[in-house]
C-alpha cells in the first residue's frame, strides 16, 4: 500500500509542529520537518546553496561559510519579491527531496506520512502533487502569539501576515487542546 502523504500549513503558532509530533507516535505514522529538509538542500557546496548566495549575496553566511538562517530569513522574508525568489530556488529542491523521503517511507510500510511546512498551501513553488491533501491550521492571532511566546519566538509572529490557504486546502480549527486539534487533523484526512 502507498503512503499517504498529508501536507500540515499555517502561520507561526498555529501548533504545526507540536500536532505533527503527536501523530507520529501513531502506529505507521511518521512526521517530516519540511524547514529541515530545506536546510539540508542548502549546505555549501550544492546547487541550491550556490543559487541562494548568487540572489542574496554573501552577506548571509555565517563565519564559517554556511548559510545563517536568520540572516537569511531577515533578507528575504521583509520583502515580497525576495520572498518569491526564496520560494523558487528552495521549494524546487525541498519537493525533490520529499519525493525520496516519500519512496523511503514505502518501503518501510508507513501508512501516512505528514510534512509539517509552513508554506504548503500558498506558495506555488510547491509540488502538490506529491500530497494526497493539504491541511491548514488556523489559529487567531492572539493565540498564535501566545503559544509562540511561550516558546520564546514571539517575533515570529508576523512572518506569515497575508497568506492564506488556497481552496484545495483543508482548513481545520486550531484554537483547541494539542489532543483536539490532533483529532481534528486526523477525522479531516479520514474523509
Amino acid at each position: 500500500m502507498a503512503t499517504r502523504v498529508i501536507g500540515l500549513a499555517g502561520r507561526p503558532g498555529c501548533g504545526k509542529s507540536a500536532v505533527a509530533r503527536a501523530l507520529a507516535g501513531r502506529r505507521n505514522v511518521e512526521a517530516i520537518d519540511l524547514d529541515r529538509v530545506a536546510w539540508e538542500t542548502y549546505v555549501p557546496e550544492t546547487p541550491t546553496y550556490d543559487r541562494l548566495v548568487t540572489r542574496f549575496g554573501h552577506a548571509i553566511l555565517s563565519e564559517d561559510g554556511r548559510i545563517d538562517r536568520e540572516k537569511l530569513a531577515s533578507f528575504s522574508l521583509s520583502d515580497a519579491a525576495a520572498r518569491r525568489d526564496l520560494e523558487a530556488i528552495v521549494h524546487p529542491a525541498v519537493s525533490d527531496r520529499l519525493d525520496e523521503l516519500k519512496r523511503s517511507a514505502d518501503k518501510h510500510g508507513t501508512e501516512v506520512l505528514f510534512v509539517e511546512g509552513a508554506l504548503l498551501a500558498s506558495s506555488p513553488h510547491v509540488d502538490r502533487s506529491i500530497f494526497d491533501a493539504v491541511v491548514w491550521l488556523e489559529a487567531s492571532d492572539e493565540t498564535r502569539r501566545n503559544r509562540l511566546r511561550s516558546d520564546g519566538r514571539e517575533e515570529h509572529a508576523d512572518r506569515m501576515d497575508g497568506v492564506c490557504p488556497d481552496g484545495a486546502t483543508i482548513v481545520v480549527d486550531a484554537e483547541g487542546t494539542l489532543s483536539e486539534v490532533v483529532e481534528s487533523v486526523w477525522r479531516s484526512i479520514e474523509r
